[in-house]
């Protein structure tokens, strides 16, 4: 079984700045693509921010220059450096991985999360 377990949200005055991690535990061979996706009230989740294992990223456009993916591989942890955060940017955000469990196994299984609260609001 693989878990992923995130932390860093909370309340933030606009301007301000967090860092969320999560951390992805269990039954890993190897983790492909780690990213961040954020749902706001009576919003669709969307795409934040991906990293695959290379280093590579991709960011949504409405966070290009604010916020900084990365992630460590010796620890299986994927960060999410948001800075000069805006009202709009109020969401619950969620980690997702794409996952090898086995080596004999080269299917990518997909997991989330459970999900950390951000509130950007004076």
């Amino acid at each position: 079984q693989v878990q992923l377990v995130e932390s860093g949200g909370g309340l933030v005055q606009p301007g301000g700045s967090l860092r969320l991690s999560c951390a992805a535990s269990g039954s890993i061979f190897s983790i492909n693509v780690m990213g961040w996706y954020r749902q706001a009230p009576g919003k669709q989740r969307e795409l934040v921010a991906v990293i695959v294992s290379g280093g590579n990223t991709n960011y949504a456009d409405s966070v290009k220059n604010r916020f900084t993916i990365s992630r460590d591989n010796a620890k299986n942890t994927v960060y999410l450096q948001m800075n000069n955060l805006k009202p709009e940017d109020t969401a619950d955000y969620y980690c997702n991985a794409l996952i090898r469990i086995r080596s004999i196994d080269s299917t990518n299984y997909s997991y989330w999360g459970q999900g950390t609260q951000v509130t950007v609001s004076s």
